[in-house]
C-alpha cells in the first residue's frame, strides 16, 4: 500500500462526527480542488446492510487518478469504511450487489475494462476478487437482473459485431489507405470526439453462471441503429430489467441524418433473447428516458418531455401499468413544475423517491403514486444518488458550496446522519466559507436569487468575482464543482456573487423559458440588477473592483457583456464562450440546442443578429482573458481566437489560454491548476487595488 492511500484510508475512518477547523486553517487552493477525493457510485447490499462506494483518488505530485472501493457498515453507528477489492495500481469502480449479496464491478486490472465479482462474509470481509468477464471490448457499464441470474453490458460495439467486441471497430468513417475520414451525413464530431459511424453504444443481454458471464451474449438493438446509452452522458440510468420477467428496457436515440436536431430518445423493451424488440414511446417525438420498475413489475415509471428539439423541457414523471399501451399513460407530476433529474420507487411501491432542481438547491423529493402528492425529504443541497431502504429511511449523496460529496442517511422521521466524511481531514485545514442567499425584482419584477459566497471572518473590503453559468438553462446554485467552484474563488479574498437569471431552472418552467430568442435581454438585465443588489444586500462587497467570469453560455455573456456592459468590470475571464452566432450556428455540433434557442436555422430567423456579441466589439475596451479546450467540438475553440484576435487588434490588455486535451471542460488535475493560477494571476492584476484596473496596460 502506497503512502498516498494509507493516508486516503486514515481519512476514510472519521464518518458521522464533523472534524472541527483546526487553528491553523488556510485558504482553500486550486491544488485542494484538484486533490480532494471524489465519490462516485453507490449500491446497497439486498439486506441493507452494507453499503459500497467507490472513490477517485489524485495523486498530489503526479495528478494521476486512480479509484477504488469501499465498504461501509450500515448497522453499525460511527463505522468506518474499509478499503475492499484493493488491487494496487488498479482502478475499481461502478460497484453493485447481486440477489445472493455478492459485489459486482468493473476494473482494469486485466488491462482492460472488463467486470469482476468478490463475495462479502457477513462480517464484511471480502473474497479474493475475480475476474468475472473477458470480452474483446472494454466493458462501460453493467445492469444485474433483479434475480441475479442475467447482466446487461454496454459498451461502443461495431454495428456488425454479433459479439460484444471484434477485431474490427466498425468505423465506416476511416476507409483507408490514408489517414482521412468520411462522413456523407452529421453527426461529424460530438461533444469532445470524432464520430464514428458504424460503431455504437450497445447493450447485450448475457447469463450468469458460477459468477462470471456464459456464451457470447445477445445483441438487443436487432435491426435499431443508435446509441443506447445515449452519447454522451447517458449511463445506467438508461436501462431497466423488468421484475419477473426476462426482458428489459433501455433508451436508445436513432443515429440518422436527423440526429443532430432531434432530442427524441425513446424507451425500447426486449427480451434478453434479442427478440420482440418495441418501442414503447414511439408517439413521443421528445425525449423519453429513466425507465424504472416497481418491485413487483407491474408498474414502470418514466420521465417524459414534450416538445422536441428543446433539450431544457421540462421532464415529467409518467407512469404506465404492465399490459397497458402509450395512451394510457399516467401524466403524475403534470401539475408541478419541476423537472425530474432522477427515478427510483420505494420498497413498498407506493413512492417515487426523484431529484429535481429546486430554486438554488437539488433535493429530493417523495411522490405519492396514488395522488402524485410531492414532498420534499432533504434541506439546502445537491442530492446525487438516491437509495430508498425498506425501514423507510434514505441512503443519498449530497454535495453543496461548502462541503463535496459525502453518503448520508436519513431516517423516516427526517432526522438526517453523515455516514461518511472521505475528505475530513483535508477540509479541517481549509477556511470555511460563508454562503448567504439573497433575491431581488429582476426583469419584468420576477423575483430572481443569488448567492454571495465569501471568506468566514473577512474583513474590509472584498473586490467581486461576478460567477455567470453556463447552460443557459442551468443554474449557480448550492453545488460543489470540480471546475466552477465559488469556494475556492472566495477563498482568493474575493466575494463570489452568482445570479440565476432569466432561463436558470429550478424556478419553474416558463422562466426556463424566457431566456429563447433573447439570450441578451432578460438575462443582462437581471445580471445588472443582481450586481447592485448584492452589493446593497452585503456592504463589504467593494462594487468599484469586480471581475466577471463565465463559461458556455456564461462565456458568450462575457463577450455581451464587453460590449452593453463595457465599463462595469475591471476585467473579463471568458471559458469557452461564444463570439460569433453565425460562424456558431454553422460550427456546433447539436444543432437543436442553437436552433431552439435562436429560432430555427441561421437564415430563416427574423432578425438573426440581435444578439449576436460580435457586432458590439466596438465598444469593446475590458482587460479579457480567453480560455478554451481544443477539443470543445460544443463551441469550436476558434470562438475564443476570434475575439482574442480583436482584443489585441484593438490594444485591449488580453491573453489566451488553449488546452490541446481538454474539451468543453478543464476536467485533468493539472490543467485545472493551471486554469485556476492563470485565473487568480489575471483577477489579482486588475482588482488589487481600487481603479487598478483603469490605467494598468498589458
Amino acid at each position: 500500500m502506497t503512502n498516498f492511500t494509507k493516508t486516503l484510508t486514515a481519512a476514510l475512518l472519521v464518518t458521522g462526527a464533523v472534524i472541527p477547523a483546526i487553528a491553523t486553517a488556510r485558504p482553500m487552493t486550486a491544488e485542494d480542488l484538484a486533490t480532494l477525493k471524489r465519490m462516485g457510485s453507490v449500491a446497497v447490499s439486498p439486506d441493507e446492510k452494507w453499503a459500497v462506494f467507490d472513490v477517485t483518488e489524485t495523486d498530489p505530485e503526479s495528478y494521476a487518478r486512480s479509484s477504488a472501493l469501499y465498504l461501509l457498515a450500515l448497522d453499525k453507528s460511527e463505522a468506518a469504511p474499509v478499503r475492499i477489492v484493493d488491487q494496487p495500481d488498479k482502478s475499481e469502480h461502478s460497484p453493485a450487489f447481486a440477489a445472493d449479496g455478492s459485489l459486482y464491478y468493473l476494473s482494469d486490472a486485466s488491462g482492460s475494462e472488463q467486470l469482476w465479482h468478490s463475495g462479502i462474509s457477513s462480517a464484511g470481509t471480502t473474497g479474493k476478487p475475480e475476474r468475472a468477464s473477458d470480452l474483446k471490448a472494454d466493458i462501460a457499464g453493467f445492469k444485474l437482473s433483479p434475480d441475479g441470474e442475467k447482466i446487461a453490458l454496454w459498451g461502443d460495439i461495431a454495428r456488425d459485431c454479433q459479439t460484444f467486441g471484434c477485431d474490427a471497430g466498425g468505423n465506416r468513417a476511416e476507409p483507408g489507405p490514408g489517414t482521412g475520414r468520411e462522413y456523407d451525413e452529421l453527426f461529424v464530431r460530438h461533444w469532445s470526439s470524432w464520430e464514428t459511424p458504424g460503431n455504437y453504444s450497445r447493450v447485450f443481454a448475457f447469463d450468469l453462471k458460477d459468477s462470471k458471464i456464459a456464451g457470447n451474449g445477445t445483441a438487443l438493438d436487432g435491426d435499431l441503429v443508435g446509441d443506447s446509452p445515449s452519447k454522451p452522458f447517458g449511463g445506467g440510468e438508461e436501462i431497466a430489467w423488468v421484475p419477473g420477467e426476462d426482458g428489459l428496457f433501455f433508451v436508445l436515440r436513432t443515429a440518422d441524418r436527423n440526429e443532430p436536431k432531434s432530442t427524441n430518445l425513446d424507451l425500447y423493451g426486449a427480451k434478453a433473447d434479442g427478440t420482440e424488440i418495441l418501442n414503447q414511446t414511439d408517439d413521443n417525438e421528445a425525449t423519453d428516458t429513466l425507465p424504472a420498475f416497481s418491485s413487483d413489475g407491474e408498474w414502470l415509471a418514466w420521465a417524459a418531455m414534450a416538445r422536441p428539439g428543446y433539450e431544457a423541457d421540462r421532464l415529467v414523471v409518467k407512469l404506465r401499468k404492465k399490459g397497458s399501451g402509450e395512451d394510457d399513460a399516467i401524466a403524475l407530476t403534470k401539475d408541478w413544475d419541476r423537472s425530474v433529474g432522477s427515478i427510483v420507487w420505494a420498497p413498498d411501491d407506493a413512492t417515487l423517491i426523484v431529484t429535481a432542481q429546486d430554486v438554488l438547491d437539488h433535493p429530493a423529493f417523495s411522490i405519492d403514486v396514488k395522488t402524485g402528492k410531492v414532498t420534499r425529504l432533504t434541506g439546502q443541497g445537491n442530492v446525487g444518488t438516491t437509495i430508498p431502504l425498506q425501514d423507510g429511511s434514505l441512503i443519498y449523496t449530497m454535495n453543496s458550496v461548502q462541503l463535496p460529496t459525502d453518503l448520508y442517511q436519513r431516517a423516516a422521521d427526517g432526522t438526517v446522519t453523515q455516514l461518511t466524511n472521505i475528505n475530513g481531514r483535508e477540509l479541517a485545514e481549509i477556511d470555511r466559507v460563508d454562503v448567504q442567499r439573497f433575491n431581488f425584482a429582476g426583469a419584468g419584477g420576477d423575483r430572481v436569487w443569488g448567492q454571495i459566497i465569501k471568506p468566514a471572518g473577512a474583513t474590509g473590503k472584498l473586490p467581486m468575482a461576478f460567477l455567470v453559468h453556463g447552460g443557459p438553462q442551468g443554474s449557480f446554485g448550492n453545488i460543489w464543482s470540480t471546475r466552477w467552484n465559488p469556494k475556492v474563488m472566495a477563498a482568493q479574498g474575493y466575494a463570489a456573487v452568482t445570479i440565476d437569471f432569466h432561463g436558470s431552472v429550478g424556478y419553474g418552467q416558463e422562466f426556463t423559458d424566457s431566456i429563447n430568442q433573447d439570450w441578451g435581454g432578460k438575462p443582462l438585465e437581471d445580471l445588472k440588477l443582481g450586481y447592485a443588489a448584492a452589493i446593497q444586500t452585503d456592504p463589504q462587497i467593494d462594487g468599484e473592483r469586480s471581475c466577471a467570469l463565465g463559461g458556455s453560455y456564461g462565456g458568450y455573456m462575457m463577450n455581451w457583456i464587453a460590449g452593453n456592459w463595457p465599463d462595469r468590470f475591471d476585467c473579463l475571464i471568458n471559458h469557452a464562450g461564444i463570439f460569433d452566432l453565425r460562424s456558431f450556428a454553422f460550427s456546433t455540433e447539436e444543432l437543436w440546442f442553437d436552433q431552439w434557442d435562436h429560432g430555427g436555422v441561421w437564415w430563416k430567423r427574423a432578425d438573426p443578429e440581435k444578439w449576436n456579441p460580435v457586432n458590439q466589439i466596438a465598444n469593446w475596451q475590458t482587460p479579457t482573458l480567453f480560455i478554451h479546450g481544443e477539443k470543445d467540438f460544443r463551441i469550436p475553440y476558434t470562438q475564443s481566437i476570434m475575439p482574442f484576435t480583436v482584443s489585441q487588434e484593438m490594444d485591449i490588455p488580453s491573453k489566451l489560454l488553449i488546452f490541446p486535451d481538454e474539451n468543453h471542460w478543464v476536467l485533468k488535475g493539472k490543467n485545472s491548476v493551471q486554469w485556476y493560477r492563470t485565473v487568480f494571476d489575471w483577477m489579482a492584476k486588475w482588482t488589487a487595488t481600487e481603479g487598478s484596473g483603469a490605467s494598468e496596460g498589458e
